[in-house]
């Protein structure tokens, strides 16, 4: 199972790439145990990890949330719906969060790689992950918007 000290970095790197390139501070919910079960329509970027720690990461999120993240990333130009340059946006988006994460975790002398980030747009979906167990952490900004970070990793040991 995920423990604390492999979810941390998760963290940290979420908020603060969400801060430094999206001009966004964001709130930690309550992290909880998930089945990776996204009801509604949402935007779903994979990630793998591979390394000493194995797993996957999914960010997700309401597709209103992936257009104002991408309103934000491109300066504050208005994006109404997932095109081609939103999702770029947002894949891009994991690709920093996951990036920052790997340092992190060299800084503690755990290595490890990320996948390239697989977009998933849809409704009610399911994703079957490894077997690690799933945690869900919630990141909210301005009220109703949530990043959740859904991290299922374990140590390779």
């Amino acid at each position: 199972m995920a423990n604390v000290e492999y979810i941390n970095p998760f963290i940290t790197a979420s908020k603060r790439v969400m801060k430094d390139f999206c001009n966004i501070d964001t709130e930690m919910g309550k992290p909880y145990l998930t089945k990776t079960v996204f009801e509604g329509n949402k935007f779903v970027i994979l990630v793998g990890i591979t390394g000493q720690l194995t797993g996957q990461v999914i960010l997700s999120m309401s597709n209103e949330t992936a257009c104002n993240i991408a309103s934000h990333m491109m300066m504050g130009m208005p994006v109404t719906e997932l095109n081609d340059m939103a999702a770029s946006a947002i894949s891009e988006l994991a690709n920093m969060i996951l990036g920052n994460t790997a340092t992190i975790f060299s800084t503690q002398g755990i290595i490890i790689d990320i996948t390239p980030p697989s977009i998933l747009v849809g409704k009610d979906m399911t994703i079957t992950v490894s077997d690690a167990k799933t945690i869900c952490v919630p990141l909210t900004y301005a009220g109703d918007y949530a990043l959740e970070l859904n991290i299922a990793i374990k140590s390779k040991e």
